[in-house]
């Protein structure tokens, strides 16, 4: 079954790794893609053309685009690629990332702007002229991927952990600005293998978190099959699939009507201002 029959989709950072495998699967299910990459392999070639190639092979539509997305000319690019070649832009998967991890301490002016610039500037660079597409033309459906390294944290990647928090914020926004134009928004927080992490896995671990499992949801968040929902936050993996929130205590009466409120009183309600306990924890992902 075609899922995608006549869809567009642009997805950044395809031409490996999580982001391949959603080109591929979403072209499997009908859809045209653009394949955004700047990379390129050890002969100099570009990645995006390489998925390209697979996928016209397999039958698909696709066109490839090596612009960097740190800029706000790269950004725009993406989406008249996608109009030049299809003639639409129905669906963005804003997937791109770079890691620079350090401890804080340790991180450069250059390690911070760079990891921003591709991970949330990219983001706006690209997603701009898509949503205003989008808003004249019927609506669509907008993926931003974020990060448990921005939701809960992870030593030594606070430039990557701000990058995708700023994400899910974002995400938050687009949702409410584009709820009457028709405009989907989801936030998402794959786990997977990457080029980086597959040499310290054994064969067992490389299943669990191939990218294809990811890929499967991210169709999911894109197509009908989900119908009108949006403003959600998937973590997905080979292992789980779950929604992630954030929640709030009961808490106390403030100051502006509880005059008689003092620190020593915020101390004696703790109770009722903090949870009974973490409502995530990241080792708990893999359960």
């Amino acid at each position: 079954m075609a899922l995608l029959k006549d869809k567009v989709a642009i997805i950044t950072g395809a031409g490996r790794g999580l982001g391949e495998a959603y080109a591929k699967l979403l072209a499997a299910h009908g859809a045209a893609v653009v394949v955004n990459d700047l990379g390129k392999d050890e002969s100099g070639h570009f990645l995006a053309e390489h998925v390209v190639q697979a996928i016209v092979a397999a039958g698909g539509k696709a066109a490839a685009n090596t612009a960097d997305i740190a800029t706000m000319d790269g950004g725009a690019s993406l989406l008249q690629t996608a109009l030049d070649n299809f003639g639409s832009a129905d669906i963005l998967i804003n997937n791109a990332g770079i890691l620079r991890d350090k401890s804080f301490l340790k991180l450069t002016e250059a390690d911070w702007d760079s990891v921003l610039g591709v991970n949330l500037k990219g983001m706006f660079t690209v997603t701009q002229p898509v949503f205003a597409w989008m808003k004249e033309n019927g609506g669509g459906v907008i993926v931003n991927t974020s990060s448990t390294s921005g939701l809960v944290g992870n030593f030594g990647q606070l430039n990557y952990a701000a990058a995708k928090a700023g994400v899910f914020g974002m995400s938050n926004v687009l949702t409410i600005e584009g709820a009457k134009a028709g405009i989907r928004v989801w936030t998402l927080a794959p786990a997977a293998t990457s080029a980086l992490t597959a040499p310290l896995m054994n064969e067992e671990q490389k299943q669990l978190l191939d990218p294809a499992h990811v890929a499967e949801a991210v169709l999911y968040m894109v197509s009908d099959l989900s119908g009108n929902k949006t403003g959600h936050c998937l973590f997905a993996s080979g292992q789980s699939i779950r929604e992630l929130k954030l929640v709030s205590a009961d808490g106390i009466r403030g100051r502006g009507e509880n005059n008689s409120l003092t620190a020593e009183g915020i101390a004696a309600a703790s109770d009722k201002i903090f949870l009974d306990a973490p409502t995530m924890v990241i080792n708990d992902f893999a359960k």
